[in-house]
């Protein structure tokens, strides 16, 4: 008879899946501090499978911004939103990265079997959808979300329900905690690098990559060196200078030596003249750090607000500003001249598809890619890690927390 309930840290064995399970839930009147909103509890398991699912049993899960969002109910109140929709929980267990053992498939699933050790991308659509079915990006679908945070069922638990296309294989030298961090990020770097053509990534292209310390970043400059361009970085301080010069970034930049941060004057203000001088600045500075004066192909965006007209304005002529988050906030103004008379673009990107999630996956595989996890939390800390990312004060690199595996520095099952 099987137990009810496993301990954190006790792993069940192989293909036993217990009635409850332990995870960090966020419920609607806890909305607000991450370490207060997110709140250990005992819950029934998600035993029932539809036909293309599967029920993984999380090792360790993967920290990301979404969960400090769900955490404070803003910009979206997850919950409320599944509701409209028909879904009946109450609750929202986060977590959009994992390493785990699967412990039960649908019935339908090929290609995924009982005891595999698997990561798990957060991409999750309506595999009966005509644009799906047809052959389309599933990314431009209208079901298209985010697992672990536009769906339930995420990581922070011992048991999370994915669709079985989600699960990758696990590097085989790589601990549980260093698997489940950097797919979420360096899938996503990898769309924005690679996934727009004309505008990708190749051998001498200067890239700008902002925030090269964080896990976007860090990954980014990993897969920029790996298409043979050079990686110029953005960086607040010396070390994170020196984290993204190991890296194999070509050079940083420090961007608190420069204060033209924010949305810019009105063009036809006196004050744009002096915004314009501080941005040519910054231009110079790219020149001089990639030791010649070209301007960067691809810029690649995260910090939104502060940072887009920045990045518009020194975007090569015919290149690409990519954007894929707003860390500083959603609200930007262009001087819209450049991208007309330079013919430059401005891309959206958002998460991966199965074929991009891959690729990224087998550089981890091939040791290509460094997952650079930077700190471990443990599974009662996952408020505690959330609370830091949401005031600053994360590592370096990506974050990690352990689920069920009971120490760190455990490679299998």
């Amino acid at each position: 008879m099987p137990r009810e309930l496993y301990e954190i840290g006790e792993v069940p064995p192989l293909g036993e899946v217990p009635p409850k399970m332990h995870a960090q839930v966020i419920r609607p009147e806890r909305f607000g501090e991450p370490e207060l909103a997110i709140h250990p509890e005992v819950i029934d398991t998600p035993v029932d499978l539809e036909p293309n699912e599967a029920l993984v049993m999380v090792m360790a899960a993967g920290i990301n911004y979404n969960n400090v969002w769900a955490a404070k109910g803003e910009p979206v109140d997850v919950i409320a939103a599944r509701q409209k929709q028909g879904e009946k929980e109450s609750f929202h267990i986060g977590g959009s990265d994992a390493s785990g053992i699967v412990y039960k498939i649908g019935d339908e699933v090929e290609g995924l079997a009982v005891g595999d050790e698997v990561v798990v991308h957060c991409g999750q659509w309506d595999e009966n959808d005509t644009g799906v079915r047809s052959g389309a990006d599933p990314m431009f679908s209208p079901s298209f979300r985010i697992w672990g945070y536009e769906s339930n069922w995420g990581s922070f638990a011992q048991f999370t329900k994915v669709q079985a296309h989600q699960c990758m294989p696990k590097a085989e030298n790589l601990t549980w905690e260093e698997a489940a961090a950097p797919t979420l990020v360096g899938a996503t770097a990898y769309r924005m690098l690679h996934g727009w053509k004309p505008h990708t990534i190749e051998k001498g292209d200067v890239a700008l990559i902002w925030g090269g310390a964080g896990g976007l970043g860090s990954m980014a400059i990993q897969i920029v060196n790996e298409a043979g361009g050079k990686a110029i970085a953005v960086v607040s301080n010396e070390e994170g200078s020196n984290f993204c010069k190991n890296l194999g970034a070509e050079a940083t930049i420090n961007r608190r030596d420069f204060d033209h941060w924010g949305i810019p004057p009105r063009t036809d203000s006196p004050e744009y003249s002096e915004w314009l001088a501080k941005a040519k600045l910054f231009g110079e500075a790219i020149w001089e750090a990639a030791g010649e004066r070209v301007n960067p192909k691809i810029v690649f965006e995260h910090p939104g607000q502060d940072t887009i007209p920045t990045s518009s304005f020194v975007c090569d002529a015919g290149g690409m500003v990519v954007i894929c988050a707003g860390t500083t906030g959603f609200t930007a103004t262009e001087d819209l001249r450049p991208f007309w008379m330079k013919q430059k673009r401005l891309q959206g990107s958002h998460f991966a598809n199965n074929e991009q999630a891959n690729a990224f996956n087998e550089l981890i595989l091939t040791s290509k890619i460094d997952p650079c996890l930077g700190e471990t939390f443990s599974f009662e800390d996952i408020p505690v890690a959330h609370q830091r990312m949401m005031e600053g004060t994360r590592p370096l690199g990506v974050m990690s927390a352990l689920v069920n595996a009971p120490e760190a520095g455990i490679v299998d099952y």
